[in-house]
C-alpha cells in the first residue's frame, strides 16, 4: 500500500503477544526481563520502552529484517536504529540473543561476540559495550550512535539516501548490488523534537520507499502524560508531509505488525510510518507511574512480580532459558548467511564484470581514496588582490569530488553562496527518481542536515553539507555526534566572521569557531589565502576518523606569494611558520588564522621599520597543530620568545594557549555591528596597527620583567 491513508490494524486487548508459538514468547519475555534485569544492576537507566517494544522489534528482526548477525558489516545489509536510545538494553539483548560478531576498529571481524552476557550485567559501567545510550563506535551492531531524541531519525534519512545513491550509482542489469532498507524505532520524544519535522519533510519530498519509522506511541514523557505538551495528529502530519501511514493498536499484535512491515517493504514511491500503540512497562503487574516506568530501576520487588506475571523464574537474573538463541539463529540468522553468502557470490561475478566499479565500492567501503584523487589541485597563483576563501574551496571542491564518486553533498538552501554546488559533467541532482545525483538540496534545515550527512557518511559515501558558520549552532547536534561516532564527515561554513558586515551581529559568528573546536575530536580549518585552502583540504580528505569543519570568507583575501612565503604545506601539520624574522630569532612571534594571518604579516613589515623581530605563525588547524609532538610545536612557537600576539576576528577563547602569560590575544569579546565590512572591521579594531601596537605591549611586559 502507498496511498497516504491510515490503515488501522484490529485493536487487541493487552496481553501475551499474540499469535506467535511459545518459544517466540519465551524470546520477547527473555528480551524484557534482561532488559529489566540490566537497568537493576546498574541502578540506571530506562527499563519500560524495552519491555513494551520487545514484540515490535522482536517481529522485525526475525521476520523481517535482512540481517547477518555472523557479517554485521555486510555492505547490502538492512539497517536497524533506534533512535529512542534510553530504550538501549532493548538494542543490546538483540545483539547479545543473536550472536552478531564483533568488528575492530578498522571493521575486520574478530571472532568474538559484539556483547557478552557479562556486557549485559555490566550495563552503563566503565568498559562495558554497552554504555547508557547506543554508540556505533564502541559496539558493532549499533548502526549509528543515538541519545539526543529525533538525531536516530534523521540520520536514518541519511542511510537511506545512501541506499538509493548506492543502488543508481553501482547497480548493474543482473546485478542489484545495493537495494537495502532502513528501520527506525522511535517514540514521542523523538516526534517532539524538531529535527524530526525537518528529516521527515525531506524524506517525504524525496519519496524514500526504502525508509520505515515505527513510532511507539505510549504517551508517556519524562514529566509525565504527553498530554501535558503534545496533542498533535501524528498520522495527519505525516500525511502532509507525503508519508504512507499505519497504524497498529497493540504492540504485542505481532500478526499486525509483521502486515505493516510487508506493507512498508511494498511501498515504490513514499517512506512509511508505522504508528504503534503500546503500553510502557507492559507486563508490570500495576499501573507503573512515569518515573518508574520510564527513567529508573523497576526495584526488586516490581521485577519479581512482573517476572511472576511472565511464568519467568522470580530470582533467576540474566536468564536466557534453552531454545532461545537457538530461535533467532534458526530464523534471523540462517536468512541472514543466506542473503548475505548470496550477496557475496554476486559481488564477487560482478567484480569480474564490471572490475572499475567493483573497485570504487571496496575503496569507498575501507573509507580509503582512490588513485589520483588529487590530481587536479593547482596552486593558485600570487595575487594581491586575492580571492574569498569559499570562492576557492568551492574550486577545491569540483577537483576533488570529480575524481572520487562517492563524494557527495549541499546545502541548507545556501549552495550560491557557500559555492558547494558540484558544477563538472555528470554531476546531477539527487532528487526523488533520480537518485544518482550529487548535488543534494537539504533545503533550511541544518539541524536534519548534519545527522543526513552522518547517515550518509555511515554508509560509505564522503558527505559534506555546508551554511554560513553562524548557522552551525542549528545544526552542532549532528556535527557533535559525527565527532563521537569517529566519522570523517565534511562542514563547509561560510561567511565566517564579523566581515559579514551588514547584516549585522545575529548573523556574525562570534564564539562559535571555539565552539567547534571545543568538540574532541574535531578539525576546524580556517584557511588564510586559496593555497591554504588547497592544502587544508588535503589534510580534511585524510581523516578517516575524524570530522572536518571548514570555516571560510565572504570578502578577498590576498594570494601571498609562496616565493616568498613558506610552502602551505606546513598546513598538514595544522600550523607553521608562514615568514620567519630576520635572522631567524624571532623578538615576538605574531600568530593568526584565516583573514588575520595578513593583518600580522601587515604588523610584521611595520615593526620590521623599528627594528623589531617578529614571526608570523598560521594556524589554520588548531586540533591538527596540537596533535604534533612537542619538538615540532617547540620549532613553531619557541618557549623563548615569550612576547607573542595572536589574532583572530572571533572569541579570543582559547588563543590564551598561545599567547601565554605576557602575550595578548586580539579577538572579539562582544557581538558585531551591522555596518559594511571595512567600518566593522576599523570599529573593532582589526588593523595590522592594532596588532604591532599589541607586540609592542607584549615585549615591553617582556623586557621589564613583569607578568600582567
Amino acid at each position: 500500500m502507498t496511498t497516504a491513508t491510515a490503515t488501522a490494524f484490529p485493536v487487541q486487548n493487552a496481553g501475551t503477544p499474540i499469535g506467535t508459538p511459545e518459544i517466540d514468547n519465551l524470546a520477547i519475555n527473555t528480551i524484557r526481563t534482561l532488559s529489566m534485569d540490566g537497568v537493576q544492576a546498574a541502578d540506571s537507566g530506562h527499563p519500560g520502552t524495552p519491555m513494551a517494544l520487545a514484540p515490535v522489534a522482536y517481529a522485525l528482526w526475525q521476520d523481517i529484517l535482512r540481517y547477518d548477525p555472523a557479517d554485521p558489516l555486510w555492505a547490502n545489509r538492512d539497517r536497524f536504529v533506534l533512535s529512542n536510545g534510553h530504550a538501549s538494553m532493548l538494542v543490546y539483548s538483540l545483539l547479545y540473543l543473536t550472536n552478531v560478531q564483533r568488528a575492530d576498529h578498522h571493521g575486520h571481524l574478530t571472532g568474538e561476540p559484539t556483547l557478552t552476557l557479562d556486557d549485559l550485567k555490566r550495563f552503563r559501567q566503565l568498559g562495558s559495550r554497552c554504555p547508557g545510550h547506543p554508540e556505533s563506535h564502541l559496539t558493532t551492531g549499533v548502526e549509528t550512535t543515538t541519545g539526543p531524541l529525533g538525531q536516530g531519525l534523521a540520520t536514518s534519512v541519511g542511510m537511506a539516501m545512501a541506499s538509493k545513491w548506492l543502488g543508481a550509482r553501482y547497480n548493474r542489469p543482473g546485478y542489484p548490488l545495493f537495494d537495502y532498507r532502513v528501520w527506525t524505532i522511535c517514540g514521542d520524544g523523538c516526534m517532539m523534537e524538531g529535527i524530526s519535522g525537518e528529516a521527515a519533510s525531506l524524506a517525504g519530498h524525496l519519496g524514500l520507499s526504502n525508509l520505515c519509522w515505527i513510532y511507539d506511541f505510549n504517551r508517556i514523557t519524562i514529566e509525565g502524560s504527553t498530554d501535558l505538551a503534545f496533542s498533535e495528529d501524528v498520522a495527519t502530519r505525516f500525511m502532509g508531509y507525503g508519508w504512507n501511514v499505519l497504524r497498529v493498536g497493540d504492540a504485542n499484535d505481532i500478526p499486525s505488525l509483521l502486515r505493516a512491515y510487508r506493507t512498508a517493504e511494498r511501498s515504490a514511491d513514499r517512506p512509511t510510518l508505522v504508528i504503534v500503540d503500546s503500553h510502557i512497562g507492559y507486563g508490570a503487574p500495576k499501573k507503573q507511574d512515569t518515573a518508574s516506568a520510564h527513567g529508573e530501576p523497576l526495584g526488586d520487588a516490581e521485577i519479581a512480580a512482573t517476572k511472576r506475571g511472565y511464568g519467568w523464574p522470580e530470582d533467576a537474573k540474566f536468564l536466557v532459558p534453552d531454545g532461545v538463541k537457538e530461535r533467532f539463529a534458526e530464523k534471523l540468522g540462517a536468512r541472514g548467511a543466506a542473503s548475505s553468502a548470496e550477496w557475496r557470490a554476486r559481488f564477487e561475478a560482478y567484480a569480474k564484470a564490471y572490475p572499475w566499479l567493483a573497485k570504487e565500492v571496496e575503496t569507498m567501503l575501507s573509507r580509503g581514496l582512490p588513485e589520483g584523487w588529487d590530481k587536479d589541485l593547482k596552486a593558485f597563483p600570487a595575487d594581491a588582490k586575492g580571492n574569498a576563501t569559499r570562492n576557492t574551496s568551492g574550486q577545491v571542491l569540483n577537483q576533488i569530488a570529480k575524481n572520487i564518486p562517492w563524494m557527495i553533498g549541499g546545502s541548507a538552501d545556501l549552495a550560491p553562496s557557500t559555492k558547494t554546488l558540484l558544477t563538472f559533467d555528470g554531476a546531477g541532482t539527487f532528487q526523488k527518481g533520480a537518485f544518482a545525483g550529487r548535488n543534494l538540496h537539504f533545503g533550511i534545515r541544518e539541524h536534519a542536515m548534519a545527522a543526513v550527512v552522518n547517515g550518509l557518511t555511515l554508509s560509505g559515501l564522503r558527505a559534506y553539507g555546508s551554511g554560513f558558520l553562524i548557522f552551525s549552532d542549528y545544526a552542532r547536534g549532528g556535527i557533535r555526534l559525527s565527532s563521537i561516532m569517529e566519522l570523517p564527515a565534511l562542514h563547509i561554513f561560510t561567511h565566517d566572521s564579523i566581515y559579514v558586515g551588514e547584516d549585522g551581529p545575529t548573523h556574525q559568528p562570534i564564539e562559535q569557531l571555539v565552539g567547534l573546536r571545543a568538540i574532541p575530536g574535531m578539525h576546524v580549518f580556517r584557511p588564510c589565502d586559496g593555497n591554504e585552502v588547497i592544502a587544508c583540504w588535503r589534510a580534511a580528505m585524510q581523516l578517516t576518523h575524524h570530522p572536518a569543519a571548514f570555516a571560510l570568507t565572504r570578502q578577498n583575501l590576498p594570494t601571498l606569494d609562496r616565493s616568498r612565503y613558506a610552502s602551505e604545506d606546513g598546513c598538514l601539520k595544522g600550523g607553521y611558520v608562514l615568514s620567519e624574522a630576520e635572522g631567524g630569532t624571532p623578538d615576538v612571534l605574531l600568530v593568526g588564522s584565516g583573514s588575520e594571518v595578513h593583518l600580522a604579516l601587515g604588523a610584521q613589515e611595520i615593526l620590521a621599520k623599528e627594528g623589531v623581530k617578529a614571526r608570523v605563525v598560521s594556524i589554520p588547524c588548531t586540533a591538527l597543530f596540537d596533535s604534533q609532538d612537542a619538538a615540532y610545536r617547540e620549532s613553531v612557537l619557541p618557549t623563548a620568545v615569550r612576547a607573542r600576539v595572536t589574532c583572530e576576528a572571533a572569541s579570543t577563547m582559547g588563543w590564551d594557549r598561545y599567547a601565554g602569560l605576557d602575550g595578548e590575544t586580539i579577538g572579539m569579546t562582544t557581538f558585531g555591528a551591522s555596518a559594511p565590512a571595512k567600518d566593522v572591521a576599523k570599529h573593532f579594531g582589526f588593523a595590522p596597527e592594532r596588532v604591532a601596537d599589541a607586540a609592542r605591549q607584549s615585549l615591553a611586559r617582556v623586557r621589564g620583567g613583569g607578568v600582567r
